[in-house]
């Protein structure tokens, strides 16, 4: 059995960033607060570094960042890789916090882009509801549209010469078929496709496979650069397709019938939790023997 080790794989230059910002913040205010304003980056093992470090993170699937900040009062608030709309960043001010910004560079240049189109002009912002992204992306202006279904682009409203822009994480594929429809009912529109290079080379990566049976993609089910990647798998035609959090969510019918197995990693995903699941891997091939890890990794840094 062949393990195939997908390249490029795992974090991204913005996570980077977002986890060495967080990092230096906690030795930089070592005597107050520290508040983190939803997950770092979309993976519950790295918020859980930290949590034991001693950041409060604020996370609630049913407010939004703005109805976070309610729960700050004094402190550190850091804002995550995912960026957040002007009106959080003004009432963070107003409240006084010390803002720590990890925001990613190109998060930042859509947020820039999209505040100078909508000066003058409407956006179609393509980007998946419920999304940090999403969320500070359509908070920068009531002129932004956020749509995420053909269906919802054909109910828009009549629209002068739009920005069409998207979200940096999304499926190449599918975007591209939302783009082109939006194209259809404004031709006029301005294109600027914002999905990001990271992205775009790790999904390349995987529809680019051949001959390949199993597809495993080590990430955080929250996060939507790794689902796209198992979707990717998928529109590649690869037989199965699976996304994991970590090796100890391996099992032995996954390997099954088995001779070519590719493995990558989401944008947020731990290196250590990828490289612990391509040692099963390997010595499964070696030695036709599945045995998991005792535990996970005792630090995802």
């Amino acid at each position: 059995m062949e393990i195939i080790k997908v390249s490029p794989r795992g974090y991204c230059r913005g996570v980077i960033q977002a986890i060495q910002i967080a990092k230096q913040t906690i030795q930089d205010y070592p005597d107050i607060p520290v508040y983190m304003l939803g997950m770092i980056v979309h993976n519950q093992y790295i918020v859980q570094e930290f949590k034991k470090a001693g950041v409060i993170c604020l996370e609630d699937n049913h407010c939004s960042r703005l109805e976070l900040l309610d729960q700050i009062d004094h402190g550190v608030v850091i804002f995550t890789a995912h960026g957040v709309s002007d009106a959080v960043y003004k009432k963070a001010e107003d409240k006084g916090l010390i803002i720590v910004d990890a925001t990613c560079r190109d998060v930042k240049t859509t947020h820039d882009i999209v505040r100078e189109h909508c000066k003058s002009h409407d956006v179609i912002y393509i980007g998946k509801h419920n999304h940090p992204e999403a969320e500070g992306v359509v908070g920068l202006s009531n002129r932004v549209y956020l749509v995420s279904s053909l269906e919802e682009a054909s109910s828009l409203p009549a629209l002068d010469h739009p920005l069409i822009t998207c979200q940096t994480t999304l499926s190449m594929m599918d975007t591209e078929k939302l783009i082109r429809h939006c194209l259809s009912l404004y031709p006029d529109a301005i294109l600027m496709n914002e999905i990001c290079n990271a992205t775009t080379i790790r999904q390349k990566a995987v529809l680019e496979l051949k001959n390949v049976d199993v597809l495993i993609v080590v990430g955080d089910p929250h996060s939507n650069n790794s689902n796209q990647l198992k979707k990717c798998g998928v529109d590649a035609g690869i037989p199965r397709s699976y996304l994991i959090e970590h090796a100890l969510e391996l099992k032995p019918e996954m390997l099954k019938k088995t001779d070519r197995i590719a493995v990558t990693s989401g944008s947020s995903t731990p290196s250590v939790l990828t490289e612990q699941v391509i040692s099963v891997l390997n010595q499964y091939a070696e030695t036709g023997q599945f045995i998991l890890p005792d535990a996970l990794p005792s630090s995802m840094f």
